[in-house]
């Protein structure tokens, strides 16, 4: 029998070439969005097709091109399923009241100059428990939303609020897949990884307490109008049989969330257990339950404020933003597949001298995958893959890069529109990633203070001494 015949290996482009795509990306989503105020889906497709023309006008055959492809639609399958279960989670919670209650809760226990910095600490104590910044943002987020809607907080600063916390547990709980992910990538043990997170992440998430108690204090809570909260309240008490019980649905997801179940089961099992409630409690039929399921939740109240509030969710206003992920998977599969981001890091190893401009290098990475390669995964990976020689050769210990890509890459992740979290984000909070980005501070200054602390040398692990196997706690510039 003959051998089997290999593909010729893709030619690695210049940085010129790999740079085409991107330059095409960015003014297009700049025109369509600003100018025309379109949407991200058009200007996705037509940069992933123009990176296909430049990746095959550079030799790489077709097969390499549309493997790519679907290797990118792949990352993102599981967060694609996730996000289908999140739309049919958001409208059965709405139905069964699970939210209604939540939100006629917070407006009983909070107040406007508390609200901000209790927001960001509930998201981040459910994060904490669940290991999902997409389950706390699915749940407890939309209600925080309502609850900040009722005290007249502005919608961008309430979601600020909710990101930041939502993600600092997303990205310190050993349950999450970014946190279980960064050190498998980078050669690092789990706790080992968490601990050495604690440099950078603690202060940043105390600084955002502070910055959110400052923003809270700058409201006059007599601005809030008891009549008003009152109103939403009664609103909410004649349209929903508003019970304790209610509460199961959340617990259920907590509790499986601390029995290490992922995301997916978990979710799934909210779903019933709302279904449940809805069918029990709300009287609802299982005709109105389906039709919810698919379509979404349409409040009826006769209160506008609270109707818009509580209309969302379903499967099919799910699909906006899975078709806007499979465009933007399509694009950075694309690029990785025809070496266009590999290009692109070779050209900036070339220029790094020094432990700062390492991890300088590494956060921008981070960064700009999450804007070209939009998903959190690749955030992770592609520059885990790409660094991790690079510190190993500055007598950097890996766990440096591991949580610097969490750093950035996780936390990056949804202040971009058209990323998996972005949208998801955005679909549930029913506010721009554009918007609320000022606000998500926590997420704002992780990567800041990566940077400043690189290149201040403070919390830069060295590699293990040989002879006794102890790490010593810094390293030299």
């Amino acid at each position: 029998m003959s051998a089997a015949i290999k593909e010729p290996p893709i030619p690695l482009p210049p940085l010129w070439v790999a740079l085409i795509p991107i330059a095409f990306l960015l003014v297009s989503m700049g025109v369509t969005i600003i100018v025309f105020g379109k949407d991200p889906h058009i200007p996705l497709a037509l940069a992933a097709i123009v990176t296909a023309v430049v990746a095959r006008w550079r030799g790489a055959p077709w097969a390499a091109i549309e493997q790519g492809m679907l290797h990118g639609i792949a990352v993102g399958t599981k967060a694609i399923i996730i996000l289908m279960v999140i739309g049919i989670l958001i409208a059965v919670w709405m139905i069964a009241g699970v939210v209604p209650y939540l939100i006629s809760l917070g407006l009983e226990l909070l107040n406007p100059r508390a609200f901000l910095p209790a927001a960001c600490v509930i998201c981040a104590v459910i994060s904490l428990a669940t290991g999902s910044s997409w389950t706390t943002a699915s749940t407890v987020g939309v209600a925080l939303m309502g609850v900040g809607n009722g005290l007249a907080l502005p919608p961008a600063m309430v979601a600020g609020a909710i990101v930041s916390g939502a993600y600092f547990g997303d990205k310190m709980s050993p349950l999450s897949d970014s946190t279980n992910l960064a050190p498998a990538v980078t050669g690092v043990e789990l706790f080992d990884h968490i601990r050495h997170m604690v440099y950078t992440t603690a202060p940043a998430f105390v600084i955002s307490l502070i910055l959110y108690l400052i923003i809270g204090y700058s409201f006059d809570p007599s601005s809030t109008s008891s009549a008003e909260v009152q109103q939403m309240q009664d609103t909410l008490s004649s349209q929903f049989a508003l019970s304790p019980l209610l509460l199961l649905a959340p617990a259920v997801v907590v509790a499986m969330s601390i029995m290490r179940f992922s995301a997916l089961p978990a979710l799934a099992a909210a779903v019933g257990v709302g279904a449940v409630l809805a069918l029990a409690l709300q009287q609802t039929s299982i005709d109105q339950l389906i039709g919810v399921m698919h379509n979404g939740y349409d409040s009826a109240t006769g209160l506008e404020s609270m109707d818009e509030l509580l209309s969302g969710g379903g499967l099919d206003k799910m699909m906006w933003t899975v078709s806007l992920i499979l465009c933007a998977l399509s694009l950075g599969g694309i690029m990785e597949g025809g070496r266009m981001l590999e290009s692109v890091a070779t050209a900036i190893l070339k220029r790094v001298h020094g432990t700062g401009n390492l991890v300088a290098a590494t956060v921008g990475t981070s960064i700009a995958t999450n804007i070209v390669a939009p998903d959190q995964y690749l955030s992770i990976i592609v520059p885990g893959r790409m660094y991790r020689d690079a510190y190993k050769q500055r007598n950097l210990n890996p766990k440096n890069l591991s949580r610097t890509v969490e750093d950035a890459g996780t936390l990056s992740s949804p202040l971009v529109p058209w990323n998996t979290c972005g949208a998801t984000m955005m679909s549930v909070l029913m506010v721009n990633p554009l918007a609320y980005l000022p606000y998500a501070f926590f997420n704002l200054l992780t990567p800041l203070i990566a940077v400043l602390w690189a290149y201040s040398n403070i919390g830069q692990a060295a590699l293990p001494d040989e002879s006794d196997g102890k790490f010593p706690s810094t390293t030299t510039t």
